[in-house]
């Protein structure tokens, strides 16, 4: 009901009929580039099977990381991030810094990760996404969920809770450093209002075993381990 509500504000508040000539591309380009399995295809390339059968079944970097090692892990995560900061970036550019069209691009590429139209809608949580498609819209604001999120996987070494500490911090953070003394515009904050209810929607499996104390800790695997059979 949330996630609904959050998405209808958005939809008002993003007036798609200012300059729109020329531009129906870029929402369809957003979701494509965001839906790129990068988890899945690294895996897949390094010999892992299919990640989707493996561990948590995530397509994510953390998921990777545990099943397949660090290094795809990381290369998972990067690139993750770097789809979602070049998909607005991209948006920004042929619009002049649109916030609108800029926001409406960052939603989409989460959509597009974690419900990839590749791997029949099951993707990953948006994490990384969602960090790289705000880096191009306030970068102070990833930086400081990024703080948020290594403190708390320091003291708790869960990276499920450190994801959704992060994600629940964003909107505020976005709010108080978009731009200092003045409010950003309400396309900006019901955005990122709505990427911190879907990131936290697709962790509920793991809030619910964060609940009932069996959600694993975070340890790296020191290289990939043979997909069970």
């Amino acid at each position: 009901m949330l996630l609904a509500n959050a998405l209808a504000i958005l939809a008002a508040q993003i007036d798609l009929r200012q300059g729109t000539a020329g531009l129906w591309w870029l929402a369809p380009a957003a979701y494509l580039l965001g839906s790129i399995p990068f988890g899945f295809l690294i895996v897949k390339l390094v010999g892992g099977g299919d990640i989707r059968f493996r561990g948590s079944g995530n397509i994510g970097a953390t998921n990777v990381a545990r099943e397949a090692g660090a290094l795809p892990g990381v290369a998972t995560l990067l690139l993750d991030g770097a789809k979602g900061y070049f998909a607005v970036w991209l948006a920004g550019r042929v619009t002049n810094g649109n916030p609108r069209w800029m926001i409406l691009a960052a939603v989409l590429t989460i959509v597009g990760h974690t419900f990839p139209v590749w791997l029949r809608f099951q993707g990953g949580r948006g994490v990384a996404t969602g960090a790289g498609v705000f880096l191009p819209i306030c970068w102070q604001a990833v930086l400081g969920a990024l703080i948020v999120w290594l403190v708390v996987l320091a003291f708790w070494r869960y990276v499920s809770l450190a994801s959704i500490s992060a994600a629940a911090s964003l909107p505020l953070l976005v709010y108080l450093l978009y731009a200092p003394g003045h409010a950003p515009p309400e396309s900006i904050s019901a955005g990122a209002s709505f990427a911190m209810l879907l990131i936290i929607a697709r962790h509920r499996s793991n809030i619910i075993r964060l609940l009932r104390g069996t959600e694993p800790q975070f340890s790296f695997k020191s290289g990939p381990r043979s997909p069970k059979l």
